[in-house]
């Protein structure tokens, strides 16, 4: 009896964590299930959209996806390319400034623009008074061509890591080998280089577009009809939740379709990095370039970093400078202190659950605790707009069984729904660097812990968490990051008076206050250089 017992009191970790897998998985399976509470009104509403706006939604998502990946694969292969295989002055320098824009959040750099390029802003002011022009000199950037624009300068970085990465660990030794034998250099690169990187452009392709996918910032500042804002005008416009939740289905749908093509991307890459040898790149030298070839080397390299962080930051100090009313420092103290509590309440709770179910799969690996890991995995790949829907779904399920009950209020009225919306999008984030720092943990330390007397969780807490010490705190500061540049979410979701810096940097920017908005987003751009400069210090020791 004691033994039955015992096995169903071991089996018990498994369930509380395939538990706590749902809860974080609970608004994707709202959305899906939002299908079974077809009605009348419902269909008529997507008909209605269906005749109307959506084939608009639909292709404007298209085309802006089209015009991203295209944009980021030229500037993300291009500069990966350059600072690999060739070397010119400067070029170790670049390496790490091209990451700068990842520290951007993409609306405020709309922001940026906006003010810079508008018919009424400096630039077009500036050459109307000087070559005596009249009327728009260029198309309003508050468009499609401008949000593909704005995208690709901000999430270049992600098809740039990945393809650089990819050609320091397999193409520059056979692009040396291939060089001893005769190959020329467009060869060499056409027959080589491109296709050892093709999976890598692959997986940052679909990264950036599901940023596209999931913006919201962006494309509701510009106007954009997008999926996103099809979501947001079917549940608050027509106040039915029910058709936004079938409608995120869609978007939901084609997130996973792209979440599926960077998996396997990223397996490939796994493949032909583990295929080849890394003899011979420690000889592999790059191309010396001279004279123009230099030339356009440091502008390839240096436009990226110019238009997707430093113009943005100087517009933004300039609109700073210039604001005559007296700037809210109280409030602004205010907005940054909530946004500083809620990324450190979820970045310590995210990392609290990527190290439990870290540490459930390595120490009993059943079905239950995979299928877990699979679950709170697939957080991050969700648009804020669709963790919304699912997360208040549920509550309006609740309203209408049991009115009495208080769930209402404690999700929307507390910081409880925010704080449990950034879980489901961030947790991922943290179990993929909890998860990479295990992997580096060899698995005869806990066997010989367990000789020692060590098991269950004094494992995790006497061995584990100082082998992870490191990672966790990585972990933990990216959370932080993400939640204090999120924005869809918590716009919707923030209780009453507790605004964070990228809600007020969005409603400021909206009403054309952009000197007080650039106070929160010249914020917002200092925190996410936190991440940037640790990324750039890892790729400089690693070269080095």
């Amino acid at each position: 009896m004691l033994t039955t017992l015992a096995r169903r009191l071991s089996g018990f970790p498994s369930l509380l964590f395939a538990l706590l897998s749902l809860v974080l998985a609970l608004p994707v399976l709202a959305v899906l299930g939002s299908w079974v509470q077809w009605s009348d009104e419902s269909a008529n509403i997507l008909l209605e959209m269906a005749r109307t706006v959506l084939p608009d939604y639909a292709l404007t998502t298209l085309g802006l996806c089209l015009m991203v990946a295209v944009g980021v694969t030229v500037l993300g292969l291009a500069t990966a390319a350059l600072v690999t295989l060739f070397d010119f002055p400067g070029r170790g320098v670049l390496e790490w400034l091209l990451l700068l824009p990842l520290a951007m959040p993409a609306y405020v750099v709309a922001y940026a623009y906006t003010d810079f390029l508008q018919f009424s802003g400096p630039l077009q002011g500036a050459l109307r008074e000087a070559l005596g022009l009249q009327g728009r000199l260029w198309p309003d950037v508050r468009s499609v061509w401008g949000a593909a624009l704005v995208f690709t300068l901000s999430l270049y970085p992600y098809v740039y890591l990945l393809a650089r990465t990819a050609l320091v660990e397999r193409a520059s030794g056979l692009m040396e080998a291939a060089r001893l034998l005769g190959a020329p250099l467009s060869r060499r690169i056409r027959e080589i280089a491109l296709p050892l990187s093709r999976p890598a452009v692959a997986a940052g392709v679909a990264l950036a577009l599901m940023e596209t996918l999931a913006d919201f910032g962006v494309s509701s500042y510009f106007g954009i009809q997008t999926f996103t804002a099809g979501i947001y005008k079917a549940w608050l416009s027509m106040d039915n939740r029910i058709a936004a939740a079938q409608l995120a289905t869609v978007l939901l749908a084609v997130v996973v379709v792209l979440l599926q093509l960077e998996q396997r991307a990223q397996k490939r890459m796994r493949f032909n990095q583990g295929r080849g040898s890394r003899q011979g790149s420690a000889e592999a030298q790059p191309v010396q370039l001279m004279g123009v070839h230099r030339v356009l080397a440091w502008g390839l390299c240096g436009l990226p970093v110019l238009l997707g962080f430093v113009l943005p930051v100087l517009i933004m100090l300039r609109a700073l400078m210039g604001e005559t009313t007296a700037l809210p420092w109280e409030r602004f103290g205010q907005w940054a202190w909530t946004s500083l509590r809620l990324g450190a309440v979820t970045a310590v709770l995210a990392v609290g659950v990527a190290m439990a179910l870290s540490f459930s799969v390595r120490t009993r690996g059943d079905a239950i605790s995979r299928w877990s890991i699979a679950l709170v995995g697939l957080g991050y790949a969700i648009p804020g707009a669709v963790v919304v829907v699912g997360l208040l779904l549920p509550v309006g399920w609740t309203q209408q069984i049991w009115p009495a009950s208080s769930a209402g209020s404690w999700i929307t009225a507390t910081s409880l729904g925010l704080v449990w919306a950034y879980l489901v999008r961030f947790c991922a984030v943290a179990l993929q660097s909890v998860q990479s720092g295990y992997a580096r943990i060899p698995v005869s330390l806990d066997d010989s812990a367990r000789m020692l007397g060590v098991t269950g969780w004094g494992l995790m807490r006497r061995v584990h968490a100082p082998l992870l010490q490191r990672t966790t705190m990585a972990a933990a500061l990216l959370v932080f990051v993400d939640v204090m540049k999120e924005l869809p979410a918590t716009l919707v979701l923030r209780p009453f008076n507790s605004d964070t810096l990228a809600v007020v940097a969005y409603q400021l920017a909206r009403d054309e206050r952009l000197g007080e908005a650039a106070l929160p987003s010249l914020a917002l751009v200092l925190v996410g250089l936190i991440p940037v400069i640790l990324l750039s210090r890892t790729l400089r020791q690693k070269h080095g």
